[in-house]
């Protein structure tokens, strides 16, 4: 594939609004679970939560899209310069060459739990002020993106579980290769709500400590919530040694479960081999992995054994889940994005709150930070259902 430009990029979660505290949070090995207090969540487990979302204020003219996620989506855009970045994308382009491709599972399902608070007692009936459409419905955040903007070109919510954001890079990168546009607003929302919260609780996968990714000890994921952005262009003839590009997209479906993972990684390792042969690059060339590393037993080993068949046991890898949690359909976004940071940095994260790293899977993981000038990394991501894509990022200098 012809590699294109991330021209602006942002992350916004648990362990802070924008790049910089990211960064930062990262470099300390902190992390941002905290006992669960969210809502009337009566749970033992940690999560990743946000400060301050319900504080977030629309614009007027968009109300009607009010919810948490769109909220999160709200915050996540004004940083790091993100939102100026995109209007001048649309003053050079136009409005109709810039798409907007965005990753979400649940959307804006909190809204219609909290609805369903205040149905009528004698009809069962949703009040009137409630709004499916602008709230609940996946397509939601990416209209009110693309309405926030004024942009007129392609808009598509990708909700395919835990790999949903990663995916929406594909989804741009068609767009883009078709000459449909020429530039994508892409990335992933997702924030907590109770469904997800009792819902990966009822299938035993949430665990009562900060979730530890690849540990001899892990048992359970922590669920987080993000908003995660890049702005993708076709890449100009003149670049910095630091500008960051998409080399290379892997996707696959291996359909195995409908919540467990392929026990062998097949799809995992499909999607790694589709991202290496799509950025003509060898399994050497590869400096890092950013893990799915969910830190659920079956999850964790059928990963380790996709990897070890694809790069063997010497490329450095982590997760940084430890640190944010499961963002669900935002972790593609986000932890594409701290890949993107980690490249700039000169940094790989190593992989907080892994104190022991489980030697059977036979992975070179850091559970400490790692300073090298990495030239090329890749992402993971890997959803319900044999969703599986690869990112593959690096610098163009």
């Amino acid at each position: 594939m012809t590699p294109l430009l991330l021209r602006s990029f942002t992350a916004t979660s648990c362990i802070g609004r924008g790049l910089a505290a990211t960064l930062a949070s990262l470099e300390a090995l902190q992390s941002g679970l905290k006992v669960c207090e969210f809502e009337t969540v009566g749970l033992d487990t940690y999560v990743g939560e946000v400060d301050a979302v319900e504080a977030v204020r629309l614009p007027a003219a968009l109300l009607h899209f009010a919810c948490r996620n769109n909220r999160l989506a709200e915050l996540g855009l004004h940083q790091d310069g993100f939102d100026a970045a995109v209007r001048e994308a649309a003053g050079r382009f136009g409005s109709r060459r810039v798409g907007v491709f965005i990753g979400t599972s649940t959307a804006g399902i909190l809204e219609t739990e909290l609805a369903y608070r205040r149905r009528d007692p004698t009809d069962g009936s949703l009040p009137d002020e409630f709004n499916y459409g602008a709230t609940h419905n996946s397509f939601s955040v990416a209209d009110y993106v693309r309405r926030r903007f004024e942009l007129d070109g392609p808009a598509a919510a990708v909700s395919c579980a835990c790999a949903s954001s990663a995916k929406a890079f594909a989804s741009a990168r068609r767009m883009i290769a078709a000459g449909v546009i020429d530039a994508a607003v892409v990335g992933g929302v997702d924030s907590l709500c109770l469904t997800t919260l009792y819902g990966f609780h009822s299938l035993q996968l949430t665990s009562s400590q900060r979730c530890r990714p690849f540990d001899v000890a892990r048992d359970g994921i922590s669920i987080g919530e993000a908003a995660a952005f890049a702005l993708l262009e076709r890449s100009p003839e003149s670049l910095d040694a630091d500008d960051v590009l998409l080399l290379g997209i892997g996707e696959s479906s291996d359909a195995h479960h409908m919540s467990a993972p392929h026990p062998e990684g097949l799809g995992a390792r499909r999607a790694m081999e589709a991202a290496l042969a799509a950025a003509r690059l060898e399994p050497q060339d590869i400096d890092y992995i950013n893990l799915h590393g969910t830190a659920t037993p079956s999850t964790d080993r059928s990963e380790s054994l996709a990897v070890r068949a694809v790069f063997g046991g010497s490329t450095v890898c982590s997760s940084t889940k430890g640190a944010t949690g499961h963002t669900l359909g935002a972790a593609g976004a986000l932890e594409a994005v701290i890949c993107a940071l980690g490249l700039k940095a000169r940094f790989l994260p190593g992989g907080v709150n892994t104190t022991q790293v489980d030697a059977t899977l036979g992975t070179n993981y850091l559970h400490t930070n790692l300073h090298y000038p990495a030239r090329r990394v890749l992402s993971n991501s890997f959803g319900f259902g044999g969703t599986n894509c690869s990112l593959i990022l690096g610098l163009a200098g």
